[in-house]
């Protein structure tokens, strides 16, 4: 098959990816922005053809590229990149190029928050109240609805950007002098844990691989308030988690796909509300996560779907792992040496973060694993520790 891998230095990571849809027999394609003596020599063996383009937002540019490689190598089977940042462009290319995968036409329920929340509705899963507002009256008759504190967020965005918690009616004002001129979604604020069901699916949408993860903190509040965050996995999903997370990949027809769905568990009740879906795999070192959980290669085994629609082996979820950053402005009781030192046998992975993902992410990264769960979080605890 021919397939285009898009943007494909960044997410770093990734590039095991391509070297496994090479070694299952793809013909890689790269279609990026960075000069192709830049690229790191995984990528460049694993490529058959690169393409540069001068600006990956110049959408001729990538007709011409996607039509070269058309022209040379035969009909295109598929393109991604895995960043949502790109999920559009790549759906305006599946459309143009007749490719299988998420089209334009598709894009509305995965990227507004709003239509995401008829369709959780519609699945049976339960949902915060919410609804796009327009004015400052529309936002104050939600709220004697629902009541202080509310968030704002974009209908249509990524991550936690431009969001903004809303405590009361000067906040509520300061929201609409500053926001940007784009349409927002106003949602009742949940308290909860966030909690993630993951995996990967065939191109009949069955459910090949799947794990589950719960966050200390949300990605809005890590951001906003410039904390740290950390998040472990399950070694058994919880059952009503996997019962939504199944629901929902049934309702959005996820098929041959990664996702990420996230939810809250409320503190008061236990039970889980939906908070959106991202039809990508989960952010900074989560896909690694999966290898270290399993003891398993979860990019050979997502080349093997993309290829043959199937993964390799079964699997087993045999560890907890746990991400744990820090941040360079926080003054932390143990140093990394002392970190080393401490927990060096329950570490399996530490490395600096991305700039780009810092801020949600940490400027460095610890990944701790254990069979039991309260060592890995004694030991996340202490990390975290500050002066």
């Amino acid at each position: 098959m021919n397939y285009v891998y898009f943007s494909p230095h960044f997410p770093p990571n990734y590039y095991n990816f391509c070297v496994a849809l090479k070694k299952f027999g793809a013909t890689l394609l790269g279609l990026g922005d960075l000069n192709y003596n830049e690229l790191r020599p995984e990528l460049k063996s694993a490529f058959t053809e690169y393409f540069k383009v001068e600006d990956m937002h110049n959408y001729n540019q990538l007709l011409r590229a996607m039509g070269y490689f058309t022209w040379k190598h035969g009909k295109i089977q598929g393109i991604d990149s895995n960043n949502e940042y790109w999920l559009e462009t790549e759906a305006k290319l599946r459309t143009d190029f007749n490719i299988d995968g998420i089209r334009l036409h598709e894009l509305d329920i995965i990227k507004q928050k709003s239509q995401m929340k008829r369709v959780f509705q519609n699945a049976g899963v339960s949902v915060a109240r919410g609804r796009v507002i327009d004015t400052f009256d529309d936002a104050l008759e939600f709220i004697q609805e629902v009541g202080y504190p509310v968030v704002g967020k974009p209908d249509k965005g990524v991550g936690a950007a431009n969001t903004y918690k809303i405590s009361d009616e000067n906040e509520l004002r300061f929201f609409f002098e500053t926001k940007p001129d784009i349409l927002y979604i106003m949602e009742e604020f949940i308290k909860g844990d966030i909690e993630s069901f993951d995996g990967l699916t065939d191109k009949f949408g069955n459910l090949l691989f799947y794990t589950g993860h719960a966050y200390d903190s949300g990605v809005m509040e890590v951001v906003n308030n410039d904390t740290h965050v950390s998040y472990f996995s399950f070694r058994d999903i919880p059952k009503d988690l996997e019962e939504a997370g199944r629901k929902i990949i049934k309702a959005f027809k996820v098929k041959s796909r990664f996702f990420h769905f996230e939810f809250f568990r409320l503190h008061n009740s236990g039970k889980l509300v939906a908070l959106e879906v991202n039809m990508r795999p989960p952010g900074g070192f989560t896909t690694d996560m999966f290898n270290y959980a399993c003891d398993f290669d979860i990019y050979q085994e997502w080349a093997s779907v993309v290829v043959n629609n199937k993964m390799t082996a079964p699997f087993t979820r045999k560890y907890h792992v746990c991400y744990v950053s820090r941040k360079f402005t926080k003054n932390y009781i143990l140093s990394h040496d002392e970190v080393m030192s401490k927990y060096g046998a329950m570490i399996i992975h530490n490395d600096h973060v991305p700039d780009v993902l810092a801020p949600a992410l940490g400027n460095y990264a610890y990944i701790l694993r254990g069979k039991e769960l309260e060592p890995v979080l004694s030991a996340q605890k202490n990390i975290q520790q500050l002066h």
